[in-house]
């Protein structure tokens, strides 16, 4: 058996398709076939089940993936381990993260201190962030909510109260709070479904006894203020995600302890490089520095209904 069948398999049992596959691979089509064919001989059992052009794993290839994805995994560990100890100044750090709000405050005092380390940021789905962690495609994971698995390690950063913005001439833009039941018949705009954020909103105003009707759902979460600015619709914001736009106004909710739990999130088996230890280490110092910072008075119960902190 060669690294390079196993290379090969994995990208076929992720694309089930070999056509897809062989364009990622930059191979032939037919190198790609014959590759996997010597890997089911050598294993003695076919991997795969074909269903019209595309391939689907069977149960030998289920079962033979999870030992692949580890071996490949180990070895990737490796390489990243001999590069982190004999290039200490440099490296790469790869986050996928389901909050943005907080991101761009948080790379930016990391490249002031690591101005040599190369970083790259995804935005997306939790369930594409657990996948990227256990694929070892992301050093860490920035969440807005706590994961409970075996496999991954959560560190609790900030809880990060949820307000509501609306324009400045809405019928609830005087006062400083709002019922959750009062926002029933109000057009909302939104992230899409599969970000934490949003499904812990929905649930939410599901228990309270109404369904938020969206006019737009996207994958920019800096962009809903924009919408609420121009009446659009009126949006559920966290508080670490609030801007200064003047013709936006957030109010608390008051019968809801509604918050979003920012969590830092790792794979207990990975190998943690030095670029991504430094990242954790600025991470801890910002929320510390959040959580005791006044600029989130406006969360709290005696703030004015105007201020833009």
């Amino acid at each position: 058996m060669e690294l390079l069948q196993l290379q090969y398999f994995l990208t076929v049992a992720r694309l089930e398709h070999v056509t897809e596959a062989a364009r990622s691979l930059h191979v032939t089509q037919s190198s790609l076939s014959k590759t996997i064919q010597r890997l089911e001989e050598d294993l003695g059992a076919p991997l795969f089940d074909r269903v019209g052009r595309r391939l689907r794993l069977n149960e030998h290839g289920s079962r033979f993936l999870l030992r692949a994805e580890r071996a490949l995994l180990e070895l990737e560990e490796g390489k990243r381990e001999i590069r982190d100890w004999t290039q200490a100044e440099y490296g790469t750090l790869k986050l996928a993260v389901t909050n943005a709000s907080t991101l761009p405050g948080i790379l930016s005092e990391f490249r002031k201190q690591w101005p040599m380390i190369h970083f790259h940021v995804q935005m997306v789905t939790t369930q594409e962030m657990l996948t990227a962690l256990r694929r070892g495609e992301a050093d860490f994971c920035l969440s807005s909510f706590p994961v409970q698995d075996d496999e991954i390690q959560c560190q609790t950063l900030f809880l990060d109260p949820i307000l509501v913005a609306v324009p400045k001439n809405h019928r609830l833009a005087g006062r400083r709070s709002v019922a959750l039941a009062e926002l029933q018949g109000e057009w909302f705009v939104g992230v899409k479904r599969g970000y934490a954020t949003r499904d812990l909103v929905d649930a939410v105003c599901h228990e309270a006894g109404f369904e938020p009707a969206y006019v737009y759902e996207g994958d920019e979460p800096a962009r809903l203020v924009t919408f609420v600015e121009t009446g659009i619709g009126i949006a559920f914001i966290p508080c670490t995600g609030r801007s200064l736009h003047e013709q936006v106004h957030y109010l608390r909710i008051e019968d809801q302890r509604l918050a979003r739990e920012i969590t830092l999130l790792w794979h207990k088996s990975r190998y943690i490089s030095r670029a991504a230890q430094h990242f954790r280490r600025v991470v801890e110092a910002y929320f510390a520095d959040v959580t005791g910072n006044a600029v989130l008075s406006f969360c709290q119960a005696d703030s004015p209904p105007d201020c833009s902190c």
